[in-house]
């Protein structure tokens, strides 16, 4: 009786082994699959030339992938939303140095164009808050420049200074703005100066198709955001060599997938703003790096400062550039609750 449960018991053993090995066999084929599927760019196209340089009888059926599955509709609207600044004119302060259009104020930015002769030219702009920020304007061809007013309704004080040498420099254009905008997000979706993108750039259209399948605002913020973090690497020799006063173009961040921090939050921004996601560009530092960053805002959730993450349940505080070149403990251990961030600029 012993004899016969144990050979019962131990056919039992033996079957359980065989569906067990037949289980394990299957996983290892759809992992090997799946693999495959999810190798993309360089390294797929190299294991694509091995293939065809060797083949084999058993790799020829591999050869022929099944189109990829078209991808369903999301239930928001992806259209691409691409403000527009004029200076239409309608308001204007201006001497021989430069020119002032103050037309849409309203909307939360202003339009400067140096027309000077000096080789050299910085603007300010100080807002209600006492903090001042300093750009520099294009020189040697009049060209209309867009600027945010970041901080709200209050009094603007915008000035021009030509170079005289070094770090000497003359006032040569000055003018109060009582501004009151009726556009809070106006600042914050208008392309400017440092995050500039039109209905042509490539960037709106890659934004565009992101957005494609998403539901929501927070799917729109993860695909653009894991898209940046999977498919832009950072520059190591630009950082190392960049100049003052650089400005990011977001194309060619696109288009070479390299950047600096400024290309990353710039092209990050230009995508979010394009598909009407308010998005404030920050510049600050990380710990002692100086940095830069960006916070999105969310319908009924608010600002999300710092740039996120969203798992589902809850934010994580991110930082599109840290996230695509540091390992993830790493990274969360940095940055955790966010005291290592403080914001200096925002553009």
């Amino acid at each position: 009786m012993i004899s016969s449960r144990f050979d019962l018991h131990l056919r039992k053993k033996v079957r359980m082994q065989k569906i067990l090995r037949k289980k394990l066999s299957l996983l290892l084929i759809v992992g090997i699959t799946a693999f495959s599927l999810c190798s993309c760019g360089s390294a797929g196209e190299k294991d694509s030339v091995s293939t065809k340089t060797k083949p084999s009888a058993a790799e020829e059926p591999a050869k022929e992938e099944a189109p990829a599955a078209p991808r369903e509709k999301g239930s928001r609207d992806n259209t691409s939303v691409c403000l527009v600044p004029e200076a239409s004119g309608v308001t204007v302060y201006e001497n021989e140095y430069a020119s002032l259009d103050a037309s849409n104020i309203s909307e939360g930015y202003l339009v400067i164009k140096y027309t000077g002769s000096s080789g050299k030219v910085k603007l300010q702009i100080t807002g209600p808050n006492s903090i001042t920020y300093t750009y520099n304007l294009t020189v040697g061809n009049p060209t209309n420049e867009v600027f945010p007013l970041q901080f709200g309704n209050g009094e603007y004080m915008v000035n021009v200074f030509e170079q005289l040498e070094g770090t000497q420099y003359t006032t040569v254009f000055s003018q109060l703005l009582d501004v009151q905008i009726a556009n809070e997000f106006g600042p914050f979706l208008y392309p400017n100066q440092y995050c500039t993108f039109s209905a042509e750039s490539n960037a709106v259209k890659k934004a565009a198709d992101l957005a494609y399948p998403c539901n929501n605002d927070l799917d729109v913020v993860s695909e653009v955001y894991n898209f940046m973090i999977d498919n832009i690497k950072y520059d190591y020799e630009e950082a190392e060599t960049v100049q003052s006063g650089y400005l990011p173009d977001v194309d060619e961040v696109l288009s070479t997938k390299t950047g600096i921090c400024l290309d990353y939050s710039a092209l990050m921004c230009s995508m979010l703003r394009s598909q009407r996601i308010p998005t404030r560009m920050e510049i600050g530092y990380a710990g002692t790096a100086y940095h830069a960053w960006i916070s999105t805002y969310i319908t009924d959730i608010g600002w999300v400062n710092g740039m996120i993450q969203f798992d589902g349940k809850e934010w994580s505080l991110m930082d599109p550039t840290f996230a695509s070149n540091t390992e993830e403990k790493s990274l969360q251990e940095f940055i955790g609750d966010g005291e290592n961030y403080s914001v200096k600029y925002i553009y």
